[in-house]
């Protein structure tokens, strides 16, 4: 799961980093003093997690959060008791007072960690039951059948995707769209591309063959990718 951490004393940012070690299927993407170097992170990274200091320069985390277009899962962390409520009503999962212990930070993660297998499972179980995706496509809402989609390129804030019919390119984060589509039909082959598993009929060394595009694949999960496509 990966992680974003916000706040501006370098000495809080130092311990969570040391929290996180600890743990296992955790990735700290990035730990940033500047709110606004935050905003930058979440626009281009899938972020699962942001834990996110209140009192900070410029701009205070509850305010942050309030600009970030489908947020990923915040625990507050603050030295101040007064915001919880705010906090809260901007649907955090925990708010954290300074200073906390590994136990309060860890009963704290765990929570959050449910929380996004639950969404998971939820999305999951809700994807089987349709044939198609609705997307916004040049103000348009336009439906999208899964039989129809070849495979879909991520580039930062948007989408592309590519089918038999044409191609679509919609305001949209890749994890979103991996979320949104079903995992009995398709595989994210790479940080950038998930593809349809009966589309992907070939693969060369590292490259997939989809109809005339090449579509590359993480190395770290070749193995893996080759088992659900090809076995």
């Amino acid at each position: 799961m990966k992680v974003l951490l916000v706040d501006d004393e370098y000495l809080a940012l130092n311990l969570m980093e040391e929290y996180i070690k600890q743990l296992e299927d955790f990735i700290i993407v990035d730990k940033v003093k500047q709110p606004l170097k935050a905003i930058e992170v979440l626009q281009n990274q899938e972020i699962d997690i942001l834990f996110l200091d209140i009192q900070m320069p410029l701009l205070s985390g509850t305010n942050l959060l309030k600009v970030i277009k489908n947020p990923p899962l915040t625990i507050f962390t603050t030295a101040y008791t007064e915001f919880a409520v705010e906090a809260f009503e901007l649907n955090a999962v925990d708010y954290l007072v300074k200073p906390f212990s590994f136990e309060r930070f860890l009963q704290s993660i765990q929570k959050a960690k449910k929380l996004l297998e639950t969404h998971k499972k939820e999305s999951v179980l809700e994807t089987e039951k349709k044939d198609y995706i609705s997307v916004k496509v040049d103000g348009k809402i336009r439906k999208i059948y899964f039989d129809d989609i070849l495979f879909v390129e991520g580039l930062k804030e948007y989408v592309k995707i590519i089918c038999g019919s044409g191609v679509y390119v919609t305001l949209e984060r890749m994890k979103n769209m991996e979320e949104a589509l079903p995992q009995n039909q398709f595989i994210r082959v790479h940080k950038s591309y998930i593809v349809s598993k009966k589309s992907a009929l070939v693969l060369n060394g590292n490259m997939l063959e989809i109809e005339k595009h090449q579509i590359p694949i993480s190395r770290e999960k070749r193995d893996d990718i080759i088992k659900v496509l090809f076995e």
